[in-house]
């Protein structure tokens, strides 16, 4: 018997690859969507990621999972829900301003953001190395700040929104196809009420910047879904800890596109912070591999030896 991921799957790091790319190249799409404004963006990505996650749920025979969910459940899928749509709108209002660097700064910091939740909230223990992380990437938002003259707001409310809705979800019994269409559920008539005001009020671009605009704003719903489908494929074949480490394609392709495309500004002080963000984010993925590699040669010791007779 051997332990699991033992030979890295080619297809599975494509997979992963696919996925963070995807994310990596959003800030590339939600401008096709002008002139709607943030919130009608985010209202249509919210109901139609529901609508294609329902014929999903539909073709896979899942509806009881949400059907079987006990209340407490719920509860936590609403929070979750409001921490995923925060997530989506500060990152479609940051692309739609032009902070798309701060934007990566805050996905840059996700992980970091994990390890303080999973010791503020969890109780968990730190490694060494942890600690090291988290108090670089501490010294990295305050140059940063520094440099900005306030604190990169956008980029913590991604990085804490994020982190949130992830320690949340742990504790939903639901795949993430259910998990995605449950969030749906809770969200996508608020958001359906929100684009018939907005289009009453004469405020809203659904009907009135042709057929093309119509299909970008419904196109939202499967670019929001291909991602996640992708990541769920490789995350069933290959370690985290790879894909962790994969992870980091999203916010280089966003840094890169901000700074290469958009033209942001990137004054010393500004790299002096982001470098030590890259510091602190080298140092979590080398504990984090340490870790998992410890762990397999426990997992191995602990097989029985096989007679060869």
């Amino acid at each position: 018997m051997t332990a699991p991921f033992t030979h890295l799957d080619r297809r599975g790091v494509l997979l992963g690859v696919g996925a963070y790319v995807t994310w990596g190249l959003f800030p590339a799409f939600w401008p096709l969507l002008d002139p709607a404004a943030p919130i009608e963006v985010l209202a249509h990505r919210i109901l139609w990621t529901l609508v294609l996650m329902a014929v999903v749920l539909s073709l896979l025979h899942r509806w009881s999972d949400l059907r079987g969910l006990a209340l407490r459940h719920w509860l936590t899928v609403t929070a979750a829900a409001v921490c995923i749509a925060v997530n989506w709108g500060v990152f479609i209002y940051g692309v739609a301003i032009g902070h798309v660097v701060e934007i990566a700064l805050g996905y840059y910091m996700s992980p970091l953001v994990s390890v303080l939740l999973g010791v503020v909230v969890l109780r968990e223990r730190p490694r060494v190395l942890e600690w090291v992380a988290l108090a670089v990437a501490t010294s990295a938002v305050l140059i940063i700040s520094v440099s900005n003259g306030s604190p990169p707001w956008l980029g913590l409310a991604l990085a804490v929104s994020f982190g949130v809705y992830g320690l949340l979800k742990k504790a939903v019994p639901l795949s993430s196809a259910a998990g995605l269409t449950a969030e749906g559920v809770v969200l996508g008539p608020l958001a359906a009420v929100l684009i018939v005001v907005l289009q009453i009020g004469g405020t809203g671009t659904l009907l009135n910047h042709g057929a093309w605009h119509i299909v970008l704003l419904i196109a939202a719903g499967p670019v929001t879904a291909l991602p996640l489908v992708l990541y769920g494929a490789a995350a069933r074949r290959i370690p985290l800890t790879t894909l962790g480490t994969l992870m980091y394609l999203t916010p280089t392709l966003q840094f890169l596109w901000g700074v290469l495309v958009v033209g942001e500004a990137m004054p010393a002080v500004r790299w002096a912070g982001f470098a030590l963000v890259w510091l602190a984010l080298a140092i979590l993925t080398v504990d984090l591999v340490r870790a998992a590699r410890a762990g397999r040669d426990r997992l191995t010791e602990r097989q029985p030896v096989r007679s060869t007779t």
